[in-house]
């Protein structure tokens, strides 16, 4: 059995619209094998969430057009999906689904492509490649789409830092998050956004911490989705002020993200605990590091490791 293991993603980062995400060490698992022929499908999953267990299953819909596009014939697949990804919550889901089906059908079938193969599929299916990319290749990656063409720059995170994911107890859908942006924008809002998204990735390259609170500043859809997520700004406010570095709505939401030094988490796991409790929502507040190795089809040797 092939075992699939894809982390999570933050995309949309601040100015990065469609462009710049990050991964998490926060995993959904997918077990893949072939089944007799005569049996086209079986799904199993491992948390009683609502996904579809037939040809609907988005695992199942990519491994579909992997071997579409390789005119290649799909066997029958056996598929065990275990997801610790919240789903409908901004953390890329949908993409590790993506990815997930498409190093299965791709290690089925031989591996025939290369990841940068893959990840130009995956940018395709999913529109754009913030999420894609980082669950691929993992670590911050900034990608641009051409036509059916994505070039991307995968950027080494400093290792003292952290992103503290804030996760409400309600969806924002990315249909909903996209219907309440215009469908223009000034010149002066474009130069806003392409100063602070080059500030950005600068600014990380080079650990200048102390530019990424004006980095991380955007104005094409935080402004037009802070409807969407009660108290957004007065968590932002509330983050800033107990350490975080920079805040941002994390792909199309509802979760927010703060990054932080590791030198500050425990005050700042403490204070924001407390600061949420009082607030008329549930919210569940997680700090974690980078993923730097992307998803990975892993080995015999690697999972007894994990096992120790």
């Amino acid at each position: 059995m092939i075992h699939i293991r894809v982390p999570a993603t933050s995309a949309n980062m601040g100015p990065g619209f469609d462009s710049i995400g990050v991964a998490l060490q926060l995993y959904n698992n997918i077990w893949v094998e072939e089944i007799p022929s005569g049996v086209q499908i079986e799904i199993k999953k491992e948390q009683p969430i609502p996904i579809p267990t037939d040809e609907n299953n988005l695992i199942y819909k990519t491994m579909q057009y992997f071997y579409t596009q390789k005119n290649l014939t799909m066997p029958g697949v056996h598929i065990i999906q275990s997801d610790d990804i919240p789903m409908v919550r901004g953390l890329g889901s949908s993409a590790a689904c993506i990815v997930g089906g498409l190093l299965a059908a791709n290690a089925l079938a031989g591996n025939p492509c290369t990841k940068e193969e893959l990840a130009i599929m995956a940018a395709n299916l999913e529109g754009h490649p913030d999420n894609s990319n980082p669950a691929i290749f993992g670590s911050l990656v900034v990608g641009a789409m051409q036509e059916k063409n994505m070039k991307h720059v995968r950027l080494e995170l400093p290792e003292d830092l952290i992103f503290a994911i804030m996760v409400p107890d309600f969806p924002v859908s990315t249909e909903k998050a996209r219907g309440v942006l215009p469908d223009a924008y000034s010149r002066s809002d474009v130069v806003f956004n392409v100063s602070r998204a080059a500030l950005l990735v600068a600014s990380l390259m080079t650990g200048k911490y102390e530019n990424l609170k004006i980095a991380m500043q955007d104005c094409v859809h935080q402004p037009y989705r802070k409807v969407l997520i009660p108290h957004m700004e007065d968590i932002f406010a509330h983050a800033e002020q107990n350490g975080a570095l920079a805040c941002y709505l994390s792909g199309a939401g509802s979760t927010l993200m703060a990054m932080i030094t590791k030198d500050k988490a425990e005050t700042f796991q403490k204070t924001m605990t407390e600061y949420f409790a009082t607030l008329p929502n549930h919210w569940e507040l997680k700090l974690l590091q980078p993923d730097m190795e992307g998803a990975a089809v892993m080995t015999q040797v690697q999972e007894e490791a994990k096992q120790c």
